[in-house]
C-alpha cells in the first residue's frame, strides 16, 4: 500500500520530467463519414436475414387445413401400442405445456420448435400443447393444422394425440418425446442391477 509521502510524489514528479506521450499510429483506417446509402442499406438487410435464419426447420409452406374437430394423431414405428395408447389415453403425467392462443402461425412456428428444444433439455417425455380449434374463424383451426404437420418434422417427438375433454379435447394435443441419452442411461442402470 502506498502512503503518498510528499517526497515519494516529487520524486516522482523529478523522474517523469521531460517525458512525452509515445506518438501512437493508427493501425485501423476509418470509412470516410459519407458512405454510399444503397452499400449501408444492402449490408443491414444482409445482416438481418442472416439473424432471422435460425435453425427452425418446420415448414411455413402451405398446410392442408384440418376440420376443428377432427382428432389428430400420429405414432413413430417402435412406439410400443400400450405406450401409444396411455398417451391417447391422458394416462401419462404432463410435464410440460404450451398454450398457442392469439398466435401468429410465424409465432406458433418459433414457439413449438423451442418448446420441443427445451422439453428435450430438461428431460420432459409428456407435454401438452394447447392450440385451440379455431372454430368460427375466417380459417378455423389454422393453429391446430399447423401443429399437426410440424410435430412430425421433429425427430424428438415419439407421438402425439389430441388429448381427453380434461385436457382440452380436440383443441389440445399430447406430446410423447423420446427419451434422453441421460434418461436411457439411467433407465438402463435400474431395470439392469444385480
Amino acid at each position: 500500500m502506498s502512503t503518498n509521502n510528499p517526497s515519494d510524489v516529487d520524486f516522482f514528479l523529478s523522474q517523469m520530467q521531460g517525458v512525452k506521450p509515445i506518438k501512437v499510429e493508427e493501425k485501423v483506417v476509418l470509412a470516410p463519414t459519407h458512405q454510399d446509402k444503397t452499400s449501408i442499406e444492402t449490408r443491414r438487410k444482409a445482416a438481418t436475414a442472416e439473424l432471422a435464419k435460425d435453425k427452425n426447420f418446420l415448414s411455413g409452406e402451405y398446410i392442408e387445413p384440418l376440420d376443428p374437430l377432427s382428432v389428430i394423431e400420429f405414432k413413430r414405428d417402435g412406439v410400443q401400442h400400450g405406450v401409444y395408447r396411455s398417451l391417447r389415453m391422458g394416462k401419462y403425467q404432463i410435464d410440460a405445456r404450451l398454450d398457442l392462443h392469439n398466435m401468429t402461425v410465424e409465432q406458433a412456428r418459433t414457439a413449438v420448435f423451442q418448446f420441443i428444444k427445451d422439453c428435450m433439455t430438461n428431460d420432459i417425455r409428456c407435454a401438452l400443447i394447447t392450440h385451440g380449434k379455431g372454430e368460427g374463424r375466417d380459417q378455423p383451426a389454422q393453429l391446430k393444422s399447423c401443429v399437426a404437420h410440424w410435430l412430425p418434422q421433429l425427430d424428438e417427438v415419439m407421438a402425439f394425440h389430441s388429448a381427453q375433454k380434461r385436457h382440452g379435447w380436440v383443441g389440445a394435443t399430447y406430446v410423447l418425446l423420446r427419451k434422453s441419452d441421460k434418461k436411457k442411461l439411467e433407465n438402463w442402470e435400474l431395470h439392469n442391477k444385480r
